[in-house]
């Protein structure tokens, strides 16, 4: 599919947009979609054609799982199997920026695609209004990985998803910026909770629900839930991190008290900086080829995941 296949319409962020948003997903069309996190790039997660479609727009591997997204705990019981500890993490911070990966309900409606092969789901209930609505008004299980072309830079506004997918499917429902701006943390169950990704949720807040630390993914345990490849998140520039200076012909994306040509955060607040990654990313993209140096980022709260998605970002690309 080239990117002139299309016309992709800019759906207006009300009442209308979320209804013409809805009726396009039960059609089995694509529509990217605003969440707390990023845009998502939604498909009905039953239907085997147009999840298909994701990954043919996006250029994702196949084996690559998919996040479905549903608007509520009762919705969740339809796909997956929610109990134990996961029912505990479920209660305590959806709706929101945590994806938990729970074994396929049997006989349950969703497409053998999304899983990739594998007997889990990862599922989330996003927190915001307007997704939130979106899901509710499309009354099915919506797949929906973040909405630009497979790895590269995540889309934190509608404008980025146009930049990307045009021509690709069918519609964006425009929601504004992202107000986190990192993809969702993901919690794997093996059977004690293991970390798989870090994201917009904090580790430190999964691992006080939990009362203990919880256990990091092994690196040689494969691909078991969406996020995981190594070269991911990546602009068309080099990046270099933990750069205390820059080199001759670098650009810096700062963090704290540097003078950059971007800054994170001047103050150093990890949230903030979190939420203009990917944006900041992008800018940076469109003004130019040359190398990107990035400022070092403390490894705890918000910047484990920040340094998450540097670490892929620069590293070897295929």
């Amino acid at each position: 599919m080239t990117k002139d296949d299309l016309n992709t319409e800019t759906l207006p962020g009300d009442a209308g947009g979320v209804a013409r948003a809805a009726e396009l997903l039960r059609a089995g069309a694509l529509v990217s979609f605003p969440t707390e996190t990023v845009y998502g790039l939604g498909a009905d997660a039953t239907n085997d054609h147009a999840v298909a479609r994701i990954f043919a727009a996006k250029g994702r591997p196949r084996f690559n799982p998919l996040i479905v997204h549903v608007p509520t705990l009762e919705a969740v019981r339809d796909i997956a199997v929610l109990e134990g500890a996961a029912q505990d993490l479920a209660q305590a911070f959806w709706p929101g920026p945590l994806t938990l990966v729970l074994p396929l309900k049997p006989g349950g409606p969703l497409s053998a695609l999304v899983s990739a092969g594998l007997p889990t789901v990862a599922v989330r209930v996003p927190a915001h209004p307007l997704g939130h609505a979106l899901l509710e008004a499309a009354g099915v299980p919506v797949a929906a990985p973040s909405a630009n072309p497979s790895g590269r830079i995540s889309p934190s506004t509608a404008q980025h998803v146009m930049d990307g997918l045009s021509g690709r499917i069918e519609a964006v429902l425009d929601g504004g910026p992202c107000e986190v701006g990192l993809e969702s943390t993901i919690v794997g169950f093996e059977p004690a909770p293991v970390l798989l990704r870090p994201g917009g949720l904090p580790v430190e807040a999964i691992e006080s629900a939990l009362g203990g630390p919880i256990a990091a993914r092994q690196t040689s345990a494969g691909i078991t839930a969406p996020g995981q490849l190594s070269s991911h998140y990546a602009p068309e520039a080099e990046l270099r991190l933990n750069a205390e200076t820059t080199r001759p012909g670098e650009r810096l994306l700062g963090f704290g008290h540097v003078d950059a040509d971007l800054n994170l955060s001047p103050s150093g607040d990890l949230v903030e900086a979190a939420a203009n990654l990917f944006r900041y990313l992008h800018q940076l993209d469109a003004e130019g080829d040359s190398p990107i140096a990035v400022s070092p980022i403390p490894d705890h709260g918000m910047g484990r995941a920040i340094n998450d998605r540097l670490r892929r970002a620069a590293a070897p690309r295929d």
